[in-house]
């Protein structure tokens, strides 16, 4: 049974008497819940704020910066167990070593990796919100912050790396995919994160921090997959903080960031030459961030579902591409709605692949479940082994499940029609125009199946095959 959330499966009892324990307790959102919840208990009567300062105190968040947005953390209620303390400041306070580590960041029951310290900041700015009338700090102390004042012209890109942890069932040890950059994805993930809880801890002064984050990071998905899934969980992260932030309103914020960090730390003020290229900046990232994290869906990596290496040497694929190819995995004939399994079925296709097929890897380029992602087969830059004698021309995009009869969730069609294929053009990997195919248009075959071959005819890209 994989990892589930703290309230629906037997998980590892929380044991916080001694550092051995401690040591041992995995860096898991489930098991961070718990100790929320041991915060909780030891002061019954406090507020979501009281326990998000007493979280904020013992992690050490407590600069002059957040003190002018949430006050000071010291102030009030009792102190936190010192084993207790010792847990909650490794896994919030964030950084990078030098070996490409990231610490501060917990792995989530859907499969994808947040930092904490932007999480809390931002959910203790949403409930303060209540109280004041209005909502402050929340685009500063979760996203632009950080944005505004650690830009560098030495660096290629401004945001990621993703990486993947030692291990999904016991989370220890994190490790960024490439060098760091700007802000990596696990606190983007969390910045995101805390301005959509944020935004619901307004409306929501009386629900205990704990409850909020079960209810946002650990939703079961019934039969009919994300079509019936609730609005709040994270599942829906970039969709969600697309409807709520706009790109001129961050790009905003980030520049009083930058006014008010010089202010707090007694800098000079900008001058226009330097905010001219301040802004300049922050426009480029601003469009690498709508075009990563906004226009391309989530997408899990190889070595998050476990993928065994590619054999051999990888052809590359001259890009851009000019086609798309649909295609249905058949076997697996059902959908998979939890990270775990999906995975599990990435697994058993790369192994059917390599094993009886005798490919380097799993054939296709990229693979969508019914669980709120796209993962990765051979990627954007190798050439897949997915429509005969179109390898080299086009991206083979499969869906897990038999589609002979019925179609995929409505919301793994649209990941990939618009966001997977937005993605390919906006960075360049498929040409505008691209043309999309269902596999039996160019192989006799009867993938993707007959529903959902249907289904694609009505797609705008869609092309008959050129007699």
């Amino acid at each position: 049974m994989g990892r589930g959330c703290w309230k629906q499966i037997l998980v590892l009892v929380v044991v916080f008497a001694s550092m051995g324990a401690e040591a041992s307790f995995s860096w898991h959102m489930d098991d961070f819940i718990k100790a929320v919840k041991q915060v909780e208990d030891g002061d019954p009567g406090s507020g979501p704020v009281a326990v998000l300062k007493r979280l904020r105190r013992a992690a050490g968040l407590n600069d002059t910066f957040i003190q002018y947005f949430l006050g000071d953390a010291d102030s009030g209620g009792p102190q936190v167990d010192a084993d207790l303390s010792l847990y909650i400041r490794k896994a919030v306070q964030h950084r990078v070593t030098e070996d490409a580590k990231e610490e501060g960041v917990v792995l989530t029951s859907d499969g994808t990796t947040v930092a904490l310290m932007p999480l809390l900041l931002g959910i203790e700015a949403g409930f303060l919100s209540k109280s004041r009338g209005r909502t402050q700090g929340l685009y500063q102390l979760t996203l632009a912050k950080d944005i505004s004042f650690r830009h560098s012209s030495t660096l290629t890109q401004f945001l990621g790396p993703d990486g993947c942890w030692d291990s999904v069932t016991s989370p220890q040890v994190f490790t960024l995919l490439d060098s760091p950059s700007l802000l990596t994805t696990a606190q983007l993930n969390g910045g995101m994160d805390g301005v959509i809880l944020g935004m619901e801890a307004k409306s929501k002064d009386s629900l205990k921090l704990s409850s909020l984050l079960t209810e946002y990071y650990c939703h079961q998905l019934d039969s009919k997959g994300m079509d019936s899934a609730p609005r709040l969980i994270s599942r829906r992260r970039r969709e969600n903080f697309r409807g709520l932030v706009s790109t001129p309103v961050l790009t905003r914020q980030v520049m009083k960031s930058e006014k008010l960090q010089r202010r707090l730390t007694g800098r000079s003020k900008m001058n226009v030459k330097e905010k001219k290229q301040l802004m300049a900046v922050v426009k480029e990232g601003m469009r690498e961030f709508v075009h990563k994290y906004m226009d391309c869906p989530p997408i899990v990596p190889r070595c998050m579902w476990g993928a065994k290496p590619y054999r051999g040497t990888p052809t590359n694929l001259s890009l851009p591409l000019s086609f798309m190819f649909i295609h249905h995995t058949h076997t697996p004939g059902q959908p998979c709605l939890t990270f775990e399994q999906c995975s599990a079925d990435m697994r058993s296709m790369q192994r059917f692949h390599q094993e009886d097929r005798g490919w380097d890897d799993i054939g296709y380029s990229f693979v969508a479940g019914s669980d709120g992602y796209i993962y990765e087969g051979r990627s954007w830059h190798w050439q897949g082994a997915h429509t005969l004698g179109h390898n080299s021309v086009g991206y083979g995009v499969s869906f897990i499940g038999d589609y002979m009869v019925s179609l995929p969730s409505q919301h793994s069609m649209t990941l990939v029609r618009d966001q997977l294929a937005s993605c390919a053009v906006g960075g360049g990997r498929l040409v505008a125009n691209f043309t999309l195919q269902g596999h039996r248009q160019v192989v006799k075959t009867a993938c993707p199946g007959d529903a959902l071959y249907n289904e694609i005819r009505g797609w705008e890209h869609f092309g008959e095959v050129k007699k």
